[in-house]
């Protein structure tokens, strides 16, 4: 399965403008690590709701680019039921993981 699915990135580009979506795209990989670094935080200091609202931004944010692994893990952040600190670290490990991916799909794509 695609990183980015192509289908959604080339309809949000026929819809607003490869120029505009290349600055959506920019804007979202310079907020996303800040987000990422809010859930950390918020995770190691038991936070739930600035853990889900920065789940939540970083959910919609991805759809918007059809970054489907990485919403999928932000939305079971934002719906989570506090699995416990070792989960909850394995979770926002894998939502790195997913996040390093997508942005480099989203570089590549927002510069072809």
């Amino acid at each position: 399965m695609a990183v980015i699915n192509g289908q959604i990135f080339a309809e949000l580009q026929a819809t607003a403008g490869a120029e505009f979506v290349a600055e959506l795209v920019q804007a979202f990989l310079e907020d996303a690590p800040a987000l990422l670094r809010d859930m950390i935080r918020a995770a190691e200091t038991g936070d739930s709701q600035v853990l889900r609202r920065a789940a939540h931004t970083l959910k919609s944010n991805a759809n918007t680019f059809g970054a489907a692994d990485l919403a999928g893990l932000a939305l079971a952040l934002e719906q989570g039921a506090n699995p416990g600190a070792e989960a909850l670290a394995a979770q926002l490990r894998a939502l790195e993981l997913a996040y390093a991916e997508a942005s480099k799909a989203l570089t590549e794509l927002s510069h072809a």
